[in-house]
């Protein structure tokens, strides 16, 4: 029975997205119900899956000899299923206010409701080429609700993110041939599938083909120097760059990363190579060039995106320092940004939706209008700063403990990169906080007469995942040790 409800979670949000543009709702606000039952019901669906947990193949489709559409249920697909099935449908409850005034709302929650799904396909893939599979449909999802608005702006940004998709997919395609020829299988296995008795004097030529795949999954992770299409994708309305930037695509991609590194070439291949050192020093300089980026960077959303560049080349050296420790790292800080960096973006999109401004000097004296929002974009800033007791600094800490263990001279200097990068986030996250709360003496409030927080379906989520963001930086123990099995082969 398990493999008709992973069916479910991918058909229901697909199917039901399908239909929104087609139902002739009444009012706006059944359609709403409509949606959120959708989101709700899948929801309910994979934690019921995580639940009772099952490491089972499921074959859906039947190609030729061992390729085939699988599924199964392993660590690593509850962590990701998991993170995506708590906060999608909160992302969808904050969207039906941002989205009111908005043109082609129909169509915005059919793409929406449809990357749910497709996401599903990626967490629940049992090989690489299913995962494949499910990872271009995901473009293809998302490229329509970056082009939404369809101004100017927004079609050059879809075009860039198409092209490097399109890019990468083609670079990851090479890594997923070769691991079906020199694997003994496709499917994930924790340690890798490579048969080196088919690779023999072939080692470099397959280090050559990791680094092209691991680059072109990095392509969705903004991994430089493929990071551009992320600020620029800001153009976007606030649910689809949180979307983008927290829990989708950029997240798919790290998702991807690991799989490819861990479950497919193996770390006892890799580890000790040259290819170590080159996808290690392109994340140690992603860390510092994202954060660099966003103290520049004037634009909220677009600061943002940079510093979602950085956080992600987190979780990148994490992958790239190959141990189960460093495994256990980069699960953490998938988990803890995610919920810090939505909760940030929905912040700032509940500022730009209410005061129609967008940059960083607009936000003076906004903190005393909007005291929910504000307090809440505080929590995610302190967070993404690893102050103790918030979820950053219990992902940074992992970080940090797995490069110190891995005995590796260059993951030494990955922890002077994450402490480079804690201190330009204290500037350019408390940057807007401090202007927020504390304007100059002479700053006129009447600018900001009229203004206040959202209603309860936008402030409800920041609330939620401030919560979460403390939850996680106190009660982290379960959580940590749940990663640490998974890295252990026991999930």
């Amino acid at each position: 029975m398990s493999e008709y409800w992973i069916l479910a979670t991918i058909l229901i949000p697909i199917i039901g997205g399908i239909l929104t543009p087609l139902i002739p709702f009444k009012k706006r606000r059944y359609m709403l119900w409509y949606l959120e039952t959708i989101m709700l019901l899948t929801s309910a669906i994979i934690w019921k899956l995580i639940l009772n947990g099952t490491t089972e193949v499921f074959h859906i489709i039947h190609f030729v000899e061992d390729l085939s559409i699988s599924f199964k249920i392993d660590g690593m697909s509850m962590v990701f299923a998991g993170l995506v099935s708590f906060l999608w449908p909160l992302a969808v409850l904050y969207s039906f206010e941002y989205m009111e005034h908005e043109e082609r709302e129909k169509i915005f929650f059919m793409f929406y409701s449809i990357t749910y799904g497709i996401t599903a396909g990626i967490a629940f893939a049992s090989d690489l080429l299913s995962m494949y599979f499910f990872y271009e449909l995901l473009t293809l999802s998302t490229v329509p609700l970056v082009l939404h608005t369809l101004k100017r702006e927004a079609v050059l940004a879809a075009r860039k993110y198409l092209y490097y998709s399109i890019g990468g997919a083609a670079f990851a395609m090479i890594g997923l041939v070769f691991v079906l020829v020199y694997g003994v299988t496709c499917e994930f296995q924790l340690g890798g599938v490579l048969d080196m008795a088919l690779i023999g004097d072939k080692k470099n030529l397959l280090l050559w083909v990791y680094l092209l795949a691991f680059m072109g999954f990095g392509v969705k992770a903004a991994i430089w120097p493929m990071s551009s299409w992320l600020p620029d994708a800001g153009v976007a309305p606030t649910p689809v760059t949180a979307l983008l930037h927290a829990v989708a695509v950029v997240k798919a991609g790290v998702f991807a990363m690991i799989r490819l590194t861990y479950y497919s070439f193996g770390t006892s291949f890799l580890r000790g190579t040259w290819v170590q050192n080159v996808v290690m020093g392109f994340a140690m300089f992603t860390i510092i060039c994202g954060c660099s980026m966003a103290v520049k960077e004037t634009h909220l959303k677009r600061r943002l995106a940079w510093s979602t560049v950085s956080n992600l080349s987190y979780v990148i050296f994490g992958i790239t320092i190959m141990t189960p420790l460093g495994l256990v790292g980069a699960l953490c800080h998938l988990v803890c940004h995610a919920v810090m960096k939505i909760n940030a973006f929905f912040c700032m999109g509940a500022f730009m939706q209410k005061t129609g401004k967008s940059y960083i000097y607009e936000v003076n004296g906004i903190g005393r209008k909007m005291p929910i929002t504000f307090g809440c974009f505080t929590v995610a800033a302190l967070g993404l700063m690893g102050v103790p007791g918030l979820a950053g600094f219990i992902s940074k800490w992992n970080l940090a403990s797995a490069a110190v263990d891995s005995m590796n001279v260059q993951a030494y200097f990955g922890i002077g990169c994450l402490l480079i990068s804690a201190l330009l986030t204290a500037l350019y996250m408390m940057n807007v906080v401090v202007r927020a709360f504390f304007p100059k003496k002479d700053f006129d409030y009447g600018t900001l007469s009229g203004v206040t927080d959202p209603s309860w379906k936008m402030c409800v989520p920041i609330l939620i995942f401030s919560v979460s963001i403390v939850a996680l930086g106190i009660f982290s123990g379960p959580l940590v040790r749940f990663f640490k099995n998974i890295a252990a082969g026991v999930y």
